[in-house]
């Protein structure tokens, strides 16, 4: 046997026709030329070719299993189908469209005998709709945590009024494509290995619209679509954090020959804050008291995200205490409940005294060693 056609096609011998149709379409698809740019991608899809027109035929694969030949004839080019066979579908733009989708091009509508070889046939192509746009917006940190409105300016693609996204400078000069009929696709047939082979492609003349244009709008061109600046008005929703998108719905770009719009999502980046640091609905501050509030408590003037509060000191207050003020916060954006301001104190050592204050203060050391309440006495 000079060839060994079901290794060809990484089957067993004992392999049912749909066995062999299922793996010659995966080998189809991974070596057909126009997917496939190696070097020897061609030749390798004749061998696959070759093989299924022998397997997929019963009389030829009695042939072939019996005397190692189904005939004269049974080869590439006797019943089977080769890379020459597919010129048609060179040049369609690969580079625009994914593998699965262009695979569904060559092969969209086929049949082996009942066998579907791309999927039913989609008909004519559908309009696209137009495509989504992202807005970065920055807002502060009181503006994520109170909410804020916000108009942004948008350059986009808009539908045109002047044809109403059709193209045409008016209904009459919209006729049916003649090159297909209407219908926005072409369709081939071949015979080969299992049968029937039908590819169905995008008519190149109407673009697969079924529909061609004798007399363009002057505004858009024919493309439907006009480029405009718009400003659009953005309610920011308290509790908010970086990272967060907002969708508003119909707010992108205009579709093709007026479809449906695309949405435009606002991306909200919250700037730094130079005094509060967020962590989830609670923020941070640190802030210095003096030596003599800490000792004796005393009443402090601290900053919040809506004005100022007073924030009590307790006797004895010692350095690095978080003292928490609750309902302080940020909102959380789906509760509305709001976090805690946290406010931890430092003492501040004042760098130079006066004469009075330096006596003052030695004299409260005196005290504190007379009544054994002093740091080393603490420590020992």
């Amino acid at each position: 046997m000079a060839e060994d056609y079901y290794k060809t096609l990484g089957v067993p011998r004992t392999a049912s026709i749909d066995e062999i149709k299922k793996a010659y379409k995966k080998l189809a698809k991974k070596y057909h030329p126009d997917l496939n740019k190696s070097p020897d991608a061609t030749e390798k899809f004749k061998e696959i070719n070759a093989a299924a027109s022998v397997l997929g035929d019963q009389k030829k694969r009695e042939a072939y299993d019996r005397f190692g030949s189904a005939g004269e004839g049974f080869a590439a080019g006797g019943g089977g189908f080769g890379f020459s066979d597919f010129g048609g579908f060179a040049g369609m733009g690969a580079e625009n469209v994914d593998i699965d989708e262009l695979f569904e091009r060559f092969f969209g509508g086929s049949s082996f005998g009942g066998f579907s070889f791309g999927g039913a046939n989609r008909g004519r192509r559908r309009q696209r709709r137009g495509s989504d746009l992202v807005y970065e917006l920055e807002v502060s940190l009181e503006e994520a945590a109170g909410g804020v409105p916000k108009t942004v300016t948008i350059p986009r693609m808009e539908k045109c009024h002047e044809c109403n996204g059709s193209g045409a400078a008016t209904e009459d000069s919209i006729r049916e494509c003649s090159e297909c009929g209407g219908s926005g696709m072409m369709q081939r047939t071949q015979r080969i290995a299992f049968g029937t082979f039908t590819t169905t492609s995008t008519c190149s003349r109407c673009k697969g619209s079924g529909k061609v244009i004798t007399s363009p709008c002057k505004t858009c061109h024919s493309r439907g679509r006009v480029e405009k600046v718009r400003k659009i008005d953005v309610k920011i929703p308290a509790g908010v954090d970086n990272g967060h998108r907002l969708r508003i719905q119909g707010e992108g770009e205009a579709g093709e020959h007026g479809t449906q719009p695309g949405d435009l999502y606002i991306a909200v980046r919250v700037s730094p804050h130079r005094i509060f640091e967020r962590r989830g609905s609670d923020i941070y501050a640190e802030l210095p008291v003096s030596f003599a509030t800490a000792a004796t408590g005393g009443e402090i003037e601290v900053p919040t995200l809506d004005g100022k509060a007073t924030l009590k000191i307790p006797p004895g207050t010692q350095g690095n205490t978080v003292f928490r003020m609750a309902g302080k916060g940020i909102p959380d954006l789906d509760t509305g409940e709001k976090g805690d301001e946290n406010i931890k104190v430092t003492v501040a050592v004042p760098e130079k005294l006066t004469k009075k204050q330096h006596e003052l203060l030695r004299e409260f050391e005196k005290e504190e060693k007379k009544e054994g309440k002093g740091l080393f006495g603490r420590v020992f």
